[in-house]
């Protein structure tokens, strides 16, 4: 029978500083994206993109998933919780973030960054789409590393006993959505956007993945204490990733249809 190590939250500490495993996991998403970012700028040249625009993006994203994280937890976990105390809404190193909250962020993040750049809003959103998987995957290490949001009860021979959560084993369910929200997806959207694709493409491939990803990965990690199973027994982070998928169906079918209707026809190329 496995068991969760039980690690140290605290990586580094130097007098009364202290570096925590999972603010150093943020630290690692960014650094993942400005590296990432870079590559795929250069590799974009060509269609108007630099290196530095990489630079300005990161930091209209850290204001996206740290504001649109935190109000995305409040808003769709614990409402009325924080409606009675609102103050405790700042107190993010008590924990709290949301995965579509702080999409919803960053969504709004490259919508200011493509305004103020003078850039389409989608082509900023495909550029940063194969670049977000890996932070997300930094994100479920560092859930694992904190013996956090742990699986339902197993009887799988890889099930793993996590002390807080009881003496009875368990999916480690932040492996699983490291595995398919982090390596799969950043695998499938970087081999995706190798080549040209349509506007709106590698953007609705990510809402697609994601949600399929997310809402295949909850059927293995326990729901939140305080809501447990919503409508026809699915978890809240269920029904918030099956809009994802459906608006990526949406978007990918849009993306291709218009491609194929501004591409020219052979009599246009005769002309």
């Amino acid at each position: 029978m496995l068991v969760h190590p039980q690690f140290d939250p605290v990586a580094l500490q130097i007098g009364p500083l202290a570096v925590r495993w999972y603010g150093l996991m943020y630290l690692v998403a960014f650094v993942l994206f400005v590296l990432l970012g870079k590559v795929r700028a250069r590799q974009n040249l060509l269609t108007g993109w630099h290196p530095r625009d990489v630079d300005d993006m990161l930091f209209y994203n850290i204001f996206g998933v740290i504001i649109g994280g935190r109000l995305g937890y409040v808003l769709f976990y614990k409402p009325l919780y924080y409606l009675a105390h609102p103050l405790e809404i700042f107190a993010v190193w008590q924990g709290g973030m949301s995965f579509h909250g702080g999409f919803l962020g960053v969504l709004f993040a490259m919508w200011l960054f493509a305004r103020n750049g003078n850039r389409r809003w989608l082509d900023v959103t495909d550029f940063i789409a194969p670049l977000v998987p890996l932070g997300l995957a930094a994100g479920r290490l560092g859930n694992f590393i904190n013996g956090e949001l742990w699986g339902r009860v197993t009887e799988a021979p890889w099930g793993m006993v996590f002390p807080e959560a009881g003496a009875q084993p368990r999916h480690p369910s932040q492996l699983y959505q490291f595995a398919l929200e982090g390596l799969l997806l950043f695998a499938l959207l970087w081999l995706f956007t190798r080549r040209r694709r349509p506007m709106g493409a590698a953007s609705a491939l990510f809402l697609i993945g994601y949600g399929t990803c997310r809402f295949v990965a909850e059927f293995a990690r326990e729901p939140d204490g305080f809501l447990g199973l919503l409508a026809l027994g699915l978890s809240m982070g269920q029904w918030l990733s099956l809009p994802m998928i459906a608006v990526g169906v949406v978007m990918m079918a849009w993306a291709y249809r218009r491609a194929a209707k501004d591409e020219p026809t052979l009599v246009d190329r005769m002309h």
